[in-house]
């Protein structure tokens, strides 16, 4: 595939060799052969095998085979190991993804503080608490659970900053999978806690539980710094990359933060530097005139940021085209969605309620949809709405969400003003 970047100069007839071969091998593992079976021939087949070989074989089995994405996640561990050793290191003459603040020295910033607390501190009061049960170290294990839990910015900064600039560029299986196996890892935290606050002696059913949390999550770990950083790498601008960096503060980062903010030797901006323009250019500072009135494009902005709920439209194509930025939006988004289509935006698991959703508004079976949920002290109400022009045309669809908890909790009546 001439596609696929190989430092040692692979020619084309053996790069697509070699992807014919890592299919058939991942569809063997798919048909039920042993990983000692496959792992062999892979060593004596293959050999060394490029990043961007692995991405395209995820992509293919995918769009090419037919493989569902659930499919290939369940695979994913299973393909690890076998490739585990065997990942090209891709050498580079200059390596701002080594300087502080830069995102991939961020990402793995991080991971090295996630394997200090789950090889360390979960494993060993995994193994006092199966051992004792006591009370002291199963809170110790719950908080243990909770510092983990943070690892939820780590993924969500994956899924929302990185993935839509790797899809720009066409890979959506590496996405698609990693993110399916980010929600798995998640569930199995949550899942963990809540069998800690009711546990009743099933050691072995928790001692596997967190055991199987360990493993995904150094799992995930390999994942992401021997495949997908390295393919980000090949692929993202320096000024993608920028745009990620000054991004991350609004999703917030997991157990350990940048030392200092990355600014590449080429930009050299003074302090106090007027932060770039927005994608696209200076905003023009002319008006909008409405049906009903007249403002500046500052105004209407600003206005649309002080309603007390979120705003996101798609437009007729799925596209992503807006979001309201308040100050305390309750999920996160990014300027990355913009131009993403909303299906990428939602984990591969909730793909189909989107499409379902978005299916019948088209076609005028609905005009609306109502969700809520609880998180925590929030009580969330989203609400979407198909937007139609005067002749009832489909334009796109709104998404509307608030937090009713305050509203839910008045009472009686207010006739003056606060003091």
């Amino acid at each position: 595939m001439s596609e696929l970047i190989n430092n040692r100069e692979v020619d084309v007839p053996e790069q697509t060799r070699r992807q014919a071969m890592l299919r058939e091998i991942i569809k063997e593992l798919h048909a039920g052969k042993s990983v000692e079976e496959v792992k062999a021939r892979f060593a004596e087949a293959v050999g060394d095998v490029t990043v961007a070989e692995i991405s395209a074989m995820e992509h293919s089995l995918m769009t090419e085979e037919g493989i569902p994405v659930e499919e290939v996640q369940r695979l994913c561990s299973v393909h690890t190991a076998i490739f585990k050793g065997s990942i090209q290191e891709i050498h580079r003459s200059n390596k701002p993804e080594e300087q502080p603040g830069h995102p991939v020295h961020t990402f793995k910033l991080e991971n090295r503080e996630i394997e200090r607390l789950v090889n360390f501190r979960l494993q060993l009061h995994t193994d006092k608490f199966l051992r004792s049960g006591t009370e002291e170290m199963k809170f110790k294990l719950l908080e243990d659970l909770s510092l983990l839990l943070d690892l939820d910015k780590h993924y969500s900064r994956k899924e929302n900053l990185l993935f839509p600039y790797l899809e720009k560029y066409g890979i959506y299986g590496p996405t698609k999978v990693m993110w399916g196996v980010d929600d798995g890892i998640r569930s199995m935290i949550k899942q963990a806690k809540a069998a800690l606050g009711s546990y009743n002696g099933e050691a072995e059913e928790l001692g596997a539980l967190l055991a199987n949390i360990i493993q995904e999550v150094n799992e995930m770990i390999f994942k992401e710094e021997n495949i997908l950083l390295p393919m980000a790498l090949d692929k993202l601008t320096e000024d993608e990359w920028v745009k990620i960096a000054r991004e991350s503060d609004e999703i917030g980062f997991c157990l350990a933060a940048p030392e200092r903010e990355w600014i590449p030797e080429r930009v050299a901006e003074p302090e106090g530097a007027a932060a770039p323009a927005q994608e696209g250019g200076v905003a023009p500072q002319g008006f909008i005139r409405f049906e009903t009135g007249l403002l500046s494009l500052h105004q209407l902005e600003t206005v649309l940021n002080h309603l007390p709920v979120d705003l996101t439209f798609i437009d007729e194509n799925d596209v992503v085209r807006y979001f309201s930025h308040g100050k305390e939006r309750i999920f996160a988004r990014t300027k990355a969605v913009i131009g993403r289509t909303v299906q990428n935006c939602h984990p591969p698991q909730s793909v189909h309620v989107v499409e379902k959703l978005l299916a019948d508004f088209k076609a005028g079976r609905k005009d609306a949809e109502d969700f809520w949920i609880a998180i925590k002290d929030k009580f969330i109400y989203i609400r979407y709405f198909a937007v139609r022009d005067e002749a009832g045309q489909y334009m796109g669809t709104l998404e509307f969400t608030q937090n009713i908890a305050p509203i839910r909790a008045l009472e009686g009546q207010k006739r003056i003003l606060s003091e």
